[in-house]
């Protein structure tokens, strides 16, 4: 049987951990008694480290959803505008007084929705028939008719690329966009098709 003296519960209240009981440094920072007493292995001071590491992570997880939502505020500004151009499109065309004239308000009416959504460039617009897919590859085109009671398709197309790609990935990361509007001309109307 070992004496009472060297047992290691014993060398655990030495006066070393006495004097961190009493809110004391520990004497002895490399060889601590055991079990280890109230941080008596702790190296240099790491008090702020915490704040340094809160910021150092939270820029890097904080950069990703910025640019996460840049893109998606991006892709619905576009969507935002081939809806709301497809639809004066739309409209331009069927207050026109001739065909002529018509596609020419169309094309300025969804080039001005686009400007008024920031988005530089014009619009790929299109006359599909009705029932067309707007997202199909080639919708079709010249289906517009200023007959009375005449329906048609106005698809708008636009391709949205996501910031900071354009220079780098021009291409790869674009999204493309659709809008479609039906357009129903007045049955009642005068006949403004060109004889």
């Amino acid at each position: 049987m070992r004496p009472l003296g060297r047992s290691p519960l014993v060398r655990a209240w030495s006066p070393a951990r006495r004097a961190l009981d009493r809110g004391g440094r520990c004497p002895r920072l490399r060889a601590c008694l055991w079990p280890r007493p109230y941080g008596c292995l702790r190296g240099p001071d790491d008090s702020g480290t915490a704040l340094i590491e809160f910021v150092g992570l939270s820029v890097l997880l904080l950069i990703p959803f910025v640019y996460f939502f840049l893109s998606v505020f991006s892709v619905q500004r576009s969507a935002f505008a081939v809806t709301q151009a497809a639809r004066a499109a739309g409209r331009a065309y069927a207050t026109a007084d001739s065909e002529d004239q018509a596609v020419q308000r169309a094309r300025v009416a969804a080039r001005l929705a686009f400007a008024d959504q920031g988005i530089d460039g014009a619009p790929e617009v299109r006359f599909a028939p009705e029932g067309a897919d707007c997202g199909a590859g080639d919708p079709g085109d010249g289906a517009a008719s200023l007959a009375p009671g005449a329906r048609f398709v106005v698809c708008v197309r636009s391709v949205a690329a996501l910031p900071g790609t354009a220079r780098l990935f021009t291409g790869l990361a674009d999204i493309t966009v659709n809008g479609k509007f039906i357009v129903v001309v007045d049955a009642y109307r005068r006949d403004r098709t060109v004889a």
